[in-house]
Order: structure tokens, then sequence, then C-alpha cells
């Protein structure tokens, strides 16, 4: 039997189930296996397959991701739209613990990690200016607000390397720039999802306030494990939400990122 899905999701910190009923799927890749096995179920009458991002174990720290794996596994399984739960510091001191953010942009401040899938062959340069799908950014903001959560529809997420949080210096750069949340997961996520046409939204839950936005101690890993999981019913029915009500055929320009391009290889 053939296991196919739609949509895939990618769950973060303290996110590491989302189907009741599903089946194991193992997928092998050009780049190593994903994250961890992949759970292929329905959520309503959309077929998702899920893979927590750092292993159900947390395994892997975010610089330690198999980002290319993950994401070239769920596109083999039919997958053409992301969402991408996870855990965010707060720039900004009106968004405090509890909001969601819906970003339009990104900053990538990692480095050292691998962001392409086209090494060799030929160069393939990829239209990055908005890395959201539009439509998936607009049902996902509809789906948190009529969930009752603190909504921010855009903003601006950093990615930094991690594992390390910030320095408060560092913080206050990032507020002095206008950016608006900061996480460590978000990239090369994107930018890989982009090149391989799919659809990449995401979902980042305020669990705290970065070092810098306030006087203190700066944030600690168990307190925002301890946050998300106090939570994670609650995301778990905003995926759910909006899972339901991404459109079944795709109008965005997320699906035609790689027209006009000559790719070095056959996409799954």
């Amino acid at each position: 039997m053939v296991i196919r899905a739609d949509i895939g999701v990618l769950g973060g910190s303290g996110f590491y189930s989302l189907l009741d009923e599903a089946e194991e799927v193992e997928v092998s890749t050009p780049y190593g296996p994903p994250s961890d096995v992949v759970t292929v179920g329905r959520i309503g009458s959309r077929p998702v397959a899920f893979i927590p991002r750092h292993g159900r174990d947390h395994r892997f720290p975010p610089h330690r991701i198999p980002y290319r794996a993950n994401l070239w596994a769920l596109r083999s399984l039919g997958v053409r739209q992301v969402l991408a739960p996870s855990a965010v510091g707060s720039l900004k001191p009106e968004l405090g613990p509890g909001a969601i953010v819906v970003p339009d942009q990104l900053v990538d401040r990692t480095s050292g990690r691998v962001q392409t899938y086209y090494d060799d062959g030929g160069a393939v340069h990829v239209s990055f200016s908005d890395p959201y799908c539009p439509s998936g950014r607009e049902v996902a903001v509809a789906a948190a607000r009529a969930g009752e959560w603190p909504t921010t529809d855009g903003g601006t997420l950093v990615v930094i390397e991690g594992p390390r949080f910030s320095t408060r210096a560092e913080s206050q750069w990032f507020q002095r720039n206008g950016w608006t949340i900061v996480g460590m997961t978000g990239f090369p996520e994107a930018v890989l999802a982009r090149e391989l046409a799919l659809c990449y939204t995401s979902l980042s839950l305020v669990t705290d306030l970065d070092a810098g936005v306030e006087s203190g101690d700066g944030v600690t890993h168990e307190e925002v494990l301890a946050f998300f999981a106090r939570n994670v019913a609650r995301m778990r029915t905003l995926v759910a939400d909006t899972v339901q009500s991404l459109p079944e055929e795709r109008t965005c320009s997320c699906g035609s990122a790689l027209d006009g391009i000559t790719l070095p290889f056959e996409l799954p």
C-alpha cells in the first residue's frame, strides 16, 4: 500500500506527537534518515504526515537537525503544504508568553548549516523575498484568532544558531532592528521548503521574553519546555484547525517557485 499525505507538520520543542491513529512510515532520503519515523494519518478528511523535528526524545539540537532529510521525506510522501509550529522568544514586551505570531519575514543569523539541496550540478537561485506561504499564513491567522489566541499577523522571525540562547546585547540588537521573535529552527527549514516548491507556514508560540527585553536572568531551556507543555494540547488543536482549513488546491506562487529553473536532479 502506498501511503500519501497532502500536508506535513514539523513539530518543535515539546511537540513530539500529533496524530492519535497513525501509521509509522520509514522514509529513506538522499540526505539520510529524517529526525524520526514519519507518522501518517488523518485530521478530519486531510491526510497528514508528522515529523518531530528534534526527534521524539529531543535528541537533535537545532544545529544538528537533519533539515534536508525532513523536508525531502515529506515531499516524497506527497506533501505540498507544510506547517511548522515552534517555540520562540519575544523581542517585544507587548508580546508575552502565550501569544501566537505568524511571521511574514525571516532573518538568518545561523552559521554553518547546510541550507540548500543544490550544492552540485549548476547554480539554482530560488526567489526567497517572501519566505512564507501567503495562503497558509492567512489560514493560520484566522485559525489562531478563532481559537482566541492573542495573535500577531506578520512580523520578523530571526533565527539564531543555538543551541545557546542570545546574550542580552544580541537580544537588544535584534530589538533595535525591529525584529519580532527569535527562534532556532525556522532556518534553513523555510528555504529548503521553497527549494522543493512547498508551501511553508510558521506557527510561532511565544514561550518567553528573550534576554534583553526586560531585566532578569534570561530564559532557560527548562522554562521553555515547561511552558510549551502547558500549552501543547491547545497547540495541537490550533494545528488541527489550520490543517482542515488549508486549501485543497494551491493557488499561491509557492508551487511555481522552480518554474523556468533547470534542476540538477529530479524531485520526488
